[in-house]
């Protein structure tokens, strides 16, 4: 597993990891870095792999550091999820947060983001809260959030765009299935080097004007 705990210590702008508490009563990390190294390991190994022990040997901490921030293992587990649905809400959000001029531009914008150099680690994170999401209620729904939040979102941007209310729908959706269907589908390369050739004329068909 490709983690680096060196970035988790105390700030996650740190590049070196002490060996004990910074001082007597006092965590080595603080809360903001476990529930990132938390999420960076959910990434790779499924939330099975988030376990204190693991973590805290990662992180060269001991449990103290972890008891210090969180009541539990599912206090992390929610933590975890929490900060993931409040971050993907708080994008998609500024995404509208624009003048109308400026809509089809951000659309394309956005195609080109998702669909040309998508996010590994964030497509990673993804799919691992998604298989989650099928065991546990908690997840499901926090996933049902985001998806709700980027499909009204993307509708509101075809709105300000100048599409009608059901074209803005259609469109919405189209972006939608689009971006984060292939963000979550593997290839070769010779065959993501095709989809990237196509890009420009799907996203020409995703906003061209009706008629």
């Amino acid at each position: 597993m490709q983690v680096n705990p060196a970035r988790f210590s105390g700030s996650t702008r740190m590049n070196t990891l002490p060996a004990t508490p910074v001082s007597a009563g006092r965590p080595a990390l603080d809360r903001t870095a476990w529930i990132d190294f938390a999420t960076q390991v959910l990434a790779e190994d499924g939330v099975e792999g988030l376990r204190i022990e693991v973590l805290a040997r990662k992180l060269n901490v001991t449990k103290g550091s972890f008891y210090w921030h969180f009541k539990d293992r599912q206090a992390l587990l929610n933590s975890v999820v929490t900060a993931w649905r409040d971050a993907r809400v708080q994008e998609v959000e500024q995404h509208v947060a624009i003048p109308a001029e400026e809509a089809r531009n951000r659309i394309h914008r956005i195609l080109d983001l998702y669909s040309t150099h998508p996010n590994q680690l964030r497509m990673r994170t993804e799919l691992a809260l998604r298989d989650w999401a099928r065991r546990d209620t908690f997840v499901a729904t926090a996933v049902e959030t985001v998806d709700q939040a980027r499909l009204k979102n993307a509708i509101r941007l075809f709105r300000l765009a100048g599409y009608s209310e059901v074209e803005a729908h259609t469109r919405a959706l189209l972006l939608f299935t689009h971006v984060f269907g292939l963000s979550m589908m593997m290839f070769e390369d010779s065959i993501a080097h095709d989809i990237a050739q196509s890009h420009s004329a799907i996203a020409e068909l995703i906003t061209r004007t009706p008629g």
